[in-house]
């Protein structure tokens, strides 16, 4: 088959999904066309791959002029396709603006957790998705739910593969010394420092005594990080903001638990390397979680700072807790899907949008 995929800005989870859709279609003989950002495709390399990459001006915000020219762009692109596969709400909608009759698939991988203006066309997109797209792929239930209300012909579930997970390099003593952790337990968030994560819950359950002092580390970054900084300054949490990290096996290996206070999650690769990782999870009840959790990992509902201490508190103390956790996390991590599942499963849905038999 040929395949066109458009994505927009992104430097996490959406460009690393691509990429291994990417290389999986390539391996197996179709061809591919990779359309976005020129950063997108540097980034993440594409074209190492066997694809075509192509650049186009999708922006993470409204731009007239560059939007006119993406749609012109993917209507070129998408003549020559049997199929094209969008990722995120904006290149979604752009997709769905060229016109064409090639099969359209769009995958949502987010949700808004803003209102105003900016909830405003957000909504708009998702009325010209449900309307334009033959299929819709979704990475958590409440993505469908609003989907199939908008009226969308087509919603499925999104396969997700969890990532292979890297060994550590550096033993966790290493890592405990680099973060002046001493002997208390460290509690590890990997997050981009965005609205959408929640961290102020993170910083409100750190500013309140908790067993053994745990220090809890944040690897990421993110527009938040001067304001997150100021505060746990001023207040003297015991809070470290680490920055983008390329050692998070190593940090997992060190941590004692992860915490993902999040006000929206569809399904973090983050979190299936933690539970990879065999390490105790905590993380609010929201978006795709529950399902990518499968019950191995204690769920808060979102802002409940009570119940996230209370938690830590049981993970630290009780006896077994956490040993129960990280076994749980074990097992989960090995049921995840893989590539090669999620590979499968597209493919599926392509052959049955363009109306060719398996």
């Amino acid at each position: 088959m040929r395949v066109a995929f458009v994505l927009g800005t992104t430097s996490g989870g959406t460009g690393r999904h691509v990429g291994m859709l990417v290389e999986g279609l390539v391996r197996r003989g179709h061809q591919v066309v990779v359309a976005g950002p020129p950063s997108v495709g540097h980034a993440f390399r594409y074209a190492a791959t066997g694809a075509r990459f192509t650049p186009i001006p999708v922006s993470d915000r409204p731009h007239p002029v560059n939007d006119a020219r993406a749609v012109a762009a993917i209507r070129r692109i998408a003549r020559g396709a049997d199929v094209v596969h969008a990722h995120g709400l904006r290149a979604g909608a752009l997709a769905g603006l060229t016109g064409t009759r090639t099969p359209l698939i769009v995958t949502l991988h987010n949700a808004l957790t803003a209102g105003g203006f900016v909830g405003a066309v957000h909504a708009a997109l998702e009325r010209v998705v449900a309307n334009r797209a033959h299929t819709v792929l979704v990475v958590s239930p409440d993505l469908g739910e609003r989907m199939r209300a908008l009226g969308a012909r087509r919603v499925q579930a999104a396969v997700v593969p969890a990532p292979v997970l890297r060994p550590a390099h550096r033993p966790p003593a290493e890592v405990r010394a680099e973060l002046d952790a001493g002997q208390r337990p460290i509690l590890l968030t990997i997050a981009r420092l965005a609205q959408q994560k929640g961290l102020e819950t993170l910083l409100d359950v750190s500013a309140a005594p908790l067993p053994r002092s745990p220090l809890f580390v944040v690897a990421g970054d993110g527009p938040l990080r001067a304001g997150l900084q100021t505060r746990i300054e001023r207040e003297r949490l015991p809070v470290v903001l680490l920055g983008n990290r390329d050692d998070i096996p190593d940090l997992l290996a060190a941590a004692d638990a992860v915490l993902w206070p999040s006000r929206w999650e569809g399904q973090p690769l983050s979190l299936s390397e933690a539970l990879a990782a065999g390490r105790p999870v905590i993380a609010t009840e929201v978006g795709g979680i529950p399902g990518l959790l499968g019950g191995a990992g204690v769920l808060v509902p979102y802002g409940d700072v009570g119940a996230m201490r209370r938690a830590v508190h049981e993970v630290l103390e009780e006896p077994g807790e956490a040993a129960r956790l990280a076994e749980a996390a074990v097992r989960r991590g090995a049921e995840l899907p893989r590539a090669d599942d999620a590979v499968e499963a597209v493919v599926g849905v392509y052959l049955s949008s363009a109306g060719v038999e398996d």
